[in-house]
């Protein structure tokens, strides 16, 4: 049990700064001082790199959950799940197969691929943090309603708010920059719920040592 606290704290630590890092060059990017490709591949290279740390951090909660609330953990674990699938599959074919093309001058015949407005893995992509904040949601009842533990809960809560108007940013019919900036708060709330969650891993570790 120890060891999967542990291993709670630095992935949660990892998704934290991946996600942190992916948000600072998102900010460049809309600002315009980072250049094709370079701004792509970070985007999609540091957006892969949340992926798996945020999963195992959600598959450690579950085995440090007490039996009784494991339904809520069981459950933020599919959530989460979804969310590996439908990025994984949307980061990888961006880095390995869109952005090569583009470079080859190409890109027409892959624009199916791209990730656009509204395009297919536009919506693979809205799926996955849409997804994201439900697996937070799902993991609030898990946590007790007092102390350190309750800073968690709202952490969660505080994300998993930011799921509707994520939808929105995503679904609404005419995509702009100024409709991105609505969805701005999730670069607060998203890192701040991995690193919340990975203090009560810390804490829980020092708790039983």
């Amino acid at each position: 049990m120890k060891n999967i606290r542990s291993i709670g704290f630095w992935s949660g630590l990892l998704a934290f700064l991946a996600t942190i890092s992916y948000v600072i060059v998102q900010l460049l990017q809309v600002l315009r001082m980072i250049p094709f490709p370079t701004d792509e591949i970070l985007i999609y290279g540091l957006s892969l790199c949340i992926v798996i740390p945020f999963v195992i951090e959600i598959l450690s909660l579950h085995y440090v959950t007490p039996g009784s609330k494991r339904f809520w953990t069981h459950g933020a674990l599919l959530f989460t799940s979804m969310y590996a699938v439908f990025v994984s599959a949307n980061y990888v074919v961006q880095l390995v197969t869109v952005i090569p093309m583009k470079l080859r001058g190409m890109g027409n015949e892959i624009r199916i691929l791209d990730q656009t407005p509204h395009s297919l893995f536009w919506n693979f992509d809205a799926l996955g943090y849409i997804f994201m904040g439900l697996a937070m949601l799902m993991a609030i009842p898990a946590f007790e309603k007092k102390g350190s533990q309750k800073k968690v809960r709202w952490a969660l809560f505080a994300n998993g708010l930011m799921t509707p108007i994520i939808s929105i940013v995503y679904f609404y019919p005419r995509y702009s920059e100024n409709l991105l900036m609505l969805g701005l708060p999730w670069a607060i709330t998203a890192p701040l719920a991995m690193l919340m969650l990975a203090l009560f891993f810390r804490r829980k570790e020092n708790a039983t040592a």
